[in-house]
């Protein structure tokens, strides 16, 4: 997915919520892969959301059995709020 943003503005909070997770999977294309890299170092929020990301991944990895459904499903549901621009504690930037 190629994220669609301004030339001439940082990629905003919103427009790297929508491709966090595919970012976070190495799965979009190297501009916008490096516009969310500059964000991410810039705003500590969303640097903050993408450790978390990571985390819950990680330790779902480690699991040596199927994830409980119940994880996969808070980790899907946090997966998009993030992508429709709310935070995880439910303000909306």
């Amino acid at each position: 997915m190629k994220l669609t943003f301004r030339k001439d503005r940082p990629a905003s909070c919103r427009q790297v919520g929508k491709v966090l997770q595919r970012y976070l999977d190495g799965e979009i294309d190297d501009e916008t892969r490096l516009r969310v890299a500059d964000h991410l170092d810039e705003c500590r929020r969303c640097g903050l959301g993408a450790d978390t990301y990571l985390q819950i991944k990680a330790a779902l990895a480690r699991q040596a059995t199927e994830p409980p459904a119940d994880a996969l499903a808070r980790l899907r549901s946090f997966g998009e709020r993030l992508a429709s621009g709310h935070e995880p504690g439910g303000a909306k930037s």
